[in-house]
């Protein structure tokens, strides 16, 4: 337990900046997941549409250190290739 005001400081603010990590994270999951069902359930529409709110999710949270720039643009190239399989 953090005993100096500076550490007990850091402590609050390391709890506030998990929980918006965590939060921010678990978003991007979900929007990833929902792009492979619609690849999964062949709509194409549906997963171009939801590839299109994916990619700017994933883009700004590598912007801001949330995740690793190569990871999102690795999630980004692999998720378009699938949609891009489907057919119209």
């Amino acid at each position: 337990m953090a005993t100096h005001k500076s550490a007990e400081k850091r402590d609050r603010q390391s709890k506030v900046r998990r929980e918006r990590n965590v939060a921010a994270k678990s978003a991007i999951k979900t929007k990833v997941k929902s792009v492979l069902e619609a690849v999964e359930s062949k709509n194409k529409d549906n997963a171009v549409n939801a590839l299109k709110a994916t990619v700017p999710s994933l883009s700004k949270a590598a912007a801001k250190g949330l995740i690793h720039k190569k990871n999102a643009s690795r999630k980004i190239s692999r998720l378009t290739r699938k949609v891009n399989t489907l057919q119209v």
